[in-house]
């Protein structure tokens, strides 16, 4: 089993931007295809660099005031497809579903939303579904996918593009994922203790 995976396509979908330029450079200059939705789209494009997308992906619009963007199979099914796995790779060519090797998540500030003393419909807006779902997808299937959970993990990415050129080991992918099970339990803990108030 290969170990060693790279690079080729990249889904970005951050509630904050700042930090993520340097990244983003590096991925074109890697020759990564970027694929974004709203915000996140708008400023990659404002850096020069081209970006697909999602709803050209799935063929949907982002719907529901923009809570339902990246919940759709050809994005989960690229993440969650195995690269060895002969029928998942069937079934990806079969319903022509793009593979995403890295997933860059920020998700919505839910803590800071409470603590600011913002009202209940403004708090429960800020209750991220997509990027939720996409962190755990990634670091589920940590043996094909580099999952970003937040922030904090920008800068050893972007160590990891630079010093191995858009490859990762199993190593490194492993450690993604469990940064990114530690983001979405902190979350959801969070979530949950707003709730027993």
């Amino acid at each position: 089993m290969a170990e060693n995976r790279k690079i080729r396509r990249a889904l970005v979908s951050v509630f904050h931007k700042d930090g993520l330029d340097e990244i983003l450079k590096t991925l074109h200059a890697q020759g990564v295809e970027l694929l974004s939705t709203g915000g996140t789209q708008s400023f990659i494009e404002s850096l020069g660099i081209p970006c697909t997308k999602v709803e050209d992906v799935t063929s949907y619009p982002s719907i529901l005031g923009g809570r339902v963007k990246t919940l759709h199979p050809k994005v989960f099914g690229g993440i969650l497809g195995r690269r060895e796995n002969e029928g998942d790779q069937q079934q990806m060519a079969q319903y022509e579903i793009p593979a995403i090797d890295l997933v860059i998540v920020d998700l919505y500030p839910f803590e800071e939303t409470v603590k600011s003393g913002a009202c209940e419909v403004d708090i429960i807006e800020k209750i991220d579904i997509g990027g939720i779902s996409l962190i755990r997808a990634g670091a589920k299937n940590f043996r094909d996918v580099i999952i970003v959970p937040s922030k904090a993990e920008y800068k050893p990415l972007l160590d990891l593009l630079q010093k191995k050129g858009g490859e990762s080991e199993i190593e490194d992918r492993k450690w993604f994922a469990k940064q990114a099970f530690g983001v979405s339990s902190h979350y959801d803990t969070a979530i949950h203790s707003y709730f027993c108030k």
